[in-house]
């Protein structure tokens, strides 16, 4: 049984082109997003509007970011270099940790 859904899940994971995600730790993430606050705070709100805040925001969205900057199909020469260093499960910690953080408070009108 378990050698048939590991079978299946390696299928749906060719059939739809993506690999078998790598569950982020949000405590590791912690212990690695030094460089991140350095932009984009601690927990990443950012005082400064020149850098996105990204704390609170959606694990998956962070994630395919961080991999779209490596593979160079999402664009900035700051966060390029970033991710150079970083394995799948480093990015999978950090989208994890920035994602359990509060996102700012917006106010509809």
């Amino acid at each position: 049984m378990i050698k048939h859904i590991a079978i299946t899940t390696f299928a749906l994971s060719f059939l739809l082109g993506t690999s078998v995600a790598h569950a982020g730790d949000v405590a590791r993430g912690k212990e690695k997003s030094a460089a991140c606050a350095a932009c984009h705070g601690e927990d990443g709100n950012s005082k400064a509007p020149s850098f996105p805040r990204i704390g609170g925001q959606h694990e998956d969205y962070l994630l395919q970011a961080l991999k779209a900057y490596k593979k160079g199909t999402r664009k900035n020469a700051i966060m390029g270099a970033q991710v150079t260093a970083l394995s799948e499960q480093d990015m999978a910690d950090l989208a994890a940790y920035f994602a359990s953080q509060k996102g700012p408070l917006v106010t509809q009108r």
